[in-house]
């Protein structure tokens, strides 16, 4: 409790759950990957679930143990701003060097594509991740050396915050 922003109650709720899933206390990549596909049965979850695996084993174990779950989620879910980009940016930053590459951006966004399926309306074209990333990278990589470092990150992230979302103009 003293390590997450939950109470008792709701840690107490979380580890039954957990338990139910994973009786073994920890959960492998494979087991996480199926657990984490029944939320998005229209597409194949498998490449985004490897990637959300790896940003909560923190430890690099190879297993999720409830402390690195609940770690995770209370980050996610009631962290400060701060603690959600370094969460976020350790997502897409793939092999751990300090900053985030197209190559790394375009394999999480293929895998985003991938995971919600090509029922999407409207239909996405082919090109769509690729135009996604472009468009991260335009506004991220401040200095245009073609990565995105941890500071351009969380300084893009908080001037668009204040200017209201993605949406608005600089």
């Amino acid at each position: 409790q003293a390590q997450t922003k939950f109470t008792k109650k709701e840690l107490q709720s979380l580890y039954r759950g957990f338990k139910s899933e994973c009786p073994s206390g920890r959960v492998d990549e494979e087991t996480f990957t199926l657990i984490y596909a029944q939320f998005f049965p229209q597409g194949d979850a498998s490449a985004y679930a490897h990637f959300l695996f790896d940003a909560f084993d923190a430890d690099g174990s190879g297993a999720l143990c409830f402390e690195d779950f609940v770690g995770g989620l209370s980050v996610l879910l009631r962290g400060t701003v701060q603690e959600k980009l370094n969460w976020a940016f350790n997502l897409y930053d793939i092999n751990k060097d300090g900053c985030i590459t197209k190559e790394e951006m375009l394999e999480i966004m293929k895998s985003i594509y991938d995971m919600m399926g090509r029922c999407t309306l409207p239909a996405l074209r082919d090109s769509a991740p690729a135009e996604h990333v472009e468009l991260f990278f335009q506004k991220m990589d401040r200095n245009g050396d073609g990565v995105v470092t941890f500071e351009e990150f969380l300084e893009t992230c908080q001037q668009v915050r204040r200017l209201g979302g993605f949406g608005a103009t600089s």
